[in-house]
C-alpha cells in the first residue's frame, strides 16, 4: 500500500429520492431460527423481520444501507447521538483545521475480513462512494478532497465551510469498508468486509439475511450468538411473526395491527417524520396568504391523531417535532402570519386539488380527514391519491393546490437544514410549496452556515419560525414507529428516532 497521500473529489446536483417499495414477502418466510428461539437465554441466535428487502444487493449506496446499519453490520468515522451531534465510531476524534479542513484520528481496529482500518481504506471507502452511480443522497451539496497522512490520520477539506461534516461521515452511506468489499464493475459486498458487532455472512436475495457475532470487534462484543434475519413488506405479515412467536423482533408494525398484540410486545418511537400540509404560494387560490392561514386555522391536528393514528403519533408542535429531542426548547413563535380570510371569502374561491400518495398507508386517511376539515372553513376541495411515483413530479411543478407529504426532517446528515433548505428556499430541491421567500433563505443560509451545535439549533428554528410564519407548509402530525418485541423476553433493542439503529450489540434473548 503506498505511502503518499491519496485524494479524492465529490460532487453531484441534490437527487429527490423517497424510500422504494418493498417487496412482498408471502409470511411463510417468517419461520424461526435454526439456532434456538425465544424459549433461550443469552446464548440464542435472534429472529428478526424486518420491512424493506434488499433493494440493491445490500449496497452501502442507496436504502439499503440503512438496513445494514439497522443490523450493526456497518460502521463510519462518526456515530450521531440522541441530539444530533457527532460521536467516535471508527475515529476516535477530530478537529478543525482552517475553515474548511478538518483532521480525523483512527482508532486501533480490523474488518471483520482480518484487515487492518488504516487511512487510506477510509480514503478508499469514500472515493468509491464517489464513483457510485448513483451516488448517496448524502454528498448532494458537497465537495470533498481527503488525504491519507500517515496509518492513523485523514484530513478532509471541504470547497465550502462545512459545519456539518462529522455528522456528514456518520450517513450509513459512507460506511468504511476493506479492499475485498469493493469488486469489478463498481459491485460492493459488505458481506465479511465491514467493522460492525455483526458480520453479514450470507444474503439470499429479497428473502432472507444470516448475521454472526463478529469476535473480533474493537468495542464491546454482541451478546447474542447471530440474527436470523427474515424480509417482510406486508405489515400484517410482521405483526403476526411476532405474535406468533416465529420473530422475536419486528420492524414497523403498522398502527392498524397494534390490537392484535400484547402491550408489552409494543414500542412506539417519537420520529424526526412529519406529515405535512404544503401549500402552493406560487400559484392559484394559496398564493394569496390569507387564504394560506385560512387553511392553517381549519387543521385540527388532535383529530388527525385521534382518528387516523388511534393516538399513536403525536400532535403537531412545528414542522420539527419530539423525534428531535432539542426543538422544543428552541423554538420561537412564527413570524409575519396574514390575518386568516373569513369563511364567506374562503368560499369565493375556486376549487383546491388536495394530492397525496398510497405508499404510506395512513396518508390517503389523513388525505380525507383534512380534505373534511377544510370544507368546514369554506373551501370546495378534490382529492386527487395515487402512487408517489405518479405524483412526484407534477408536485414538484407546482401542479397541486395543497400536497400532504409525511417527511423525514433529519435527512441524511440527522440535522434539520438540509431539509429546510430542500423544501423551502428558492432554489430548494424539493420545494413543494414553491416558497420564495428572501427573509427564510436568508435565515436557512444563516443556519447552515453556523459552527457549534447550540448556535445552529437557534438558528434553526429562527428559520422554522419564518416559514411558519409564511403558512407555506402547515404541520399536521408527528409519526411515532411502533418497533415489536416482547419486552419480557428480548433485552436491548435500540428505540432510534433517526432509523439508524435496532439492533445492536447489547440485543439478547433473555
Amino acid at each position: 500500500m503506498s505511502s503518499q497521500p491519496s485524494k479524492y473529489s465529490v460532487r453531484r446536483r441534490p437527487l429527490l429520492a423517497l424510500g422504494a417499495a418493498a417487496l412482498l414477502v408471502p409470511v411463510a418466510a417468517c419461520g424461526g431460527s435454526t439456532d434456538g428461539g425465544a424459549s433461550g437465554g443469552g446464548d440464542q441466535r435472534l429472529r428478526a423481520v424486518m420491512a424493506f428487502p434488499p433493494a440493491q444487493a445490500m449496497s452501502p449506496y442507496g436504502d439499503d444501507a440503512v438496513t445494514l446499519s439497522r443490523l450493526s453490520v456497518i460502521e463510519g468515522l462518526t456515530r450521531i447521538d440522541e441530539e444530533g451531534a457527532a460521536r467516535p465510531a471508527l475515529a476516535t476524534k477530530w478537529e478543525r483545521d482552517g475553515a474548511k479542513g478538518w483532521e480525523f484520528t483512527l482508532r486501533d481496529a480490523r474488518f471483520q475480513d482480518g484487515d487492518a482500518v488504516d487511512a487510506e481504506a477510509v480514503v478508499r471507502s469514500l472515493a468509491a462512494a464517489q464513483d457510485a452511480s448513483p451516488k448517496p443522497r448524502v454528498l448532494s451539496d458537497v465537495q470533498l478532497t481527503a488525504e491519507a497522512e500517515g496509518k492513523r490520520t485523514v484530513r478532509i477539506t471541504t470547497d465550502e465551510a462545512d459545519p456539518l461534516l462529522p455528522q456528514r461521515l456518520a450517513n450509513p452511506s459512507l460506511a468504511i469498508l476493506s479492499g475485498a468489499a469493493y469488486e469489478k464493475g463498481g459491485k460492493v459486498n459488505p458481506a465479511g468486509h465491514a467493522t460492525g458487532p455483526y458480520t453479514l455472512t450470507k444474503v439470499n436475495g429479497a428473502v432472507s439475511a444470516k448475521l454472526d457475532r463478529n469476535d473480533t470487534y474493537w468495542g464491546q462484543k454482541a451478546k447474542a450468538p447471530g440474527v436470523d434475519v427474515k424480509f417482510v413488506a406486508d405489515g400484517t405479515a410482521r405483526a403476526n411473526a411476532l405474535r406468533t412467536g416465529t420473530a422475536d423482533i419486528a420492524e414497523y408494525v403498522p398502527v392498524a395491527q397494534t390490537s392484535l398484540l400484547e402491550e408489552k410486545q409494543i414500542h412506539e418511537v417519537p420520529t424526526a417524520r412529519t406529515n405535512t400540509l404544503y401549500l402552493n404560494t406560487e400559484n392559484g387560490v394559496f398564493a394569496d396568504p390569507a387564504v394560506r392561514a385560512a387553511a392553517r386555522s381549519a387543521i385540527d391536528s388532535k383529530a388527525l391523531v385521534d382518528g387516523v393514528y388511534e393516538g399513536r403519533a403525536d400532535t403537531a408542535r412545528g414542522l420539527l417535532g419530539p423525534g428531535v429531542p432539542w426543538a422544543a426548547d428552541a423554538r420561537e413563535a412564527p413570524e409575519g402570519r396574514a390575518k386568516a380570510a373569513s369563511k364567506a371569502e374562503v368560499a369565493k374561491t375556486k376549487e383546491i386539488v388536495l394530492a397525496t400518495y398510497t405508499n404510506r398507508p395512513e396518508l390517503p386517511e389523513v388525505a380525507s380527514a383534512v380534505q373534511q376539515q377544510l370544507q368546514a372553513r369554506g373551501f370546495t376541495v378534490k382529492q386527487y391519491v395515487r402512487d408517489y411515483a405518479q405524483l412526484e413530479a407534477d408536485a414538484l411543478a407546482g401542479r397541486y393546490d395543497a400536497f400532504i407529504q409525511a417527511r423525514n426532517t433529519l435527512l441524511d446528515t440527522a440535522d434539520p437544514v438540509s431539509y429546510l433548505g430542500s423544501d423551502f428556499t428558492c432554489e430548494g430541491s424539493f420545494n413543494i410549496a414553491q416558497l420564495c421567500d428572501k427573509g427564510v433563505d436568508e435565515a436557512v443560509a444563516k443556519a447552515a452556515g453556523t459552527d457549534g451545535l447550540d448556535a445552529r439549533h437557534v438558528a434553526e428554528m429562527e428559520a422554522e419560525a419564518k416559514i411558519l410564519g409564511a403558512d407555506a407548509a402547515v404541520p399536521l402530525v408527528h409519526e411515532r414507529f411502533v418497533q415489536g418485541f416482547d419486552s419480557g423476553k428480548v433485552d436491548g433493542v435500540a428505540l432510534d428516532p433517526m432509523e439508524r439503529r435496532l439492533i445492536t450489540a447489547d440485543t439478547r434473548l433473555r
